[in-house]
């Protein structure tokens, strides 16, 4: 049975904790399974902002596919990593005040690049295949005012997420423009993710959640 058959012999397994991303896959029709790699970030390297993103997706994809009991269903699982590359240096959570406000001094009114890495592996038929691939947007910022600047940093919002915005959040008015994927700049490109499946032999109406 080919995976392009019936969406119930389709296991989808997304490796990240990201709840935009999650919510991305739940609007596009898709209802997986998360499971948290737990991989430590901290001191993996790359010659690229882009390439650092693919590195941290395939291993956030493979430590979760190492856990993963496979049941006899296709099972498709997608890790993913998120970074802003300005001035060619890569951005990815501040974790802090701080570091956010400061982080928003130099990137408003300027044009960075929103790099995510994907890395899909599909378990099927007892075969196990893989594809990866980087999503890169271009994002202009407002030039924000300081009181703007502290007022959004105050709300607790760009702590936590990749470059220090977000599009579909408080930080949506801060942005004044998209060239490109604009489901990249949330964590997880459809069209390209689609691409890869495709690749795969997996179709993607086979992933949408039944009802």
């Amino acid at each position: 049975m080919s995976t392009a058959e019936g969406s119930h012999r389709v296991r989808l397994v997304l490796a990240s904790a990201s709840p935009a991303r999650l919510a991305t896959l739940r609007s596009a029709g898709l209802d997986p399974e998360v499971i948290v790699s737990g991989v430590d970030e901290s001191g993996i390297e790359a010659a690229t902002p882009a390439g650092l993103t693919a590195e941290l997706a395939r291993l956030k994809a493979e430590a979760v596919d190492a856990t993963l009991d496979l049941d006899g269903r296709t099972t498709v699982l997608i890790g993913c990593d998120s970074m802003l590359e300005l001035d060619g240096q890569a951005y990815g959570k501040p974790g802090d005040a701080g570091v956010a406000a400061e982080r928003w001094r130099l990137m408003r009114g300027r044009t960075g690049v929103l790099n995510t890495g994907h890395h899909v592996v599909v378990h099927a038929g007892g075969s196990r295949t893989v594809r990866s691939a980087v999503g890169s947007t271009r994002v202009t910022f407002a030039d924000l005012s300081d009181a703007e600047i502290e007022a959004y940093v105050a709300t607790g919002e760009p702590l936590e997420v990749a470059g220090a915005f977000t599009v579909d959040g408080l930080g949506g008015a801060f942005v004044e423009r998209i060239e490109g994927d604009p489901h990249n700049v949330v964590g997880i490109s459809l069209p390209l993710l689609r691409s890869l499946l495709r690749e795969l032999d997996v179709a993607w109406p086979s992933l949408w959640a039944p009802g």
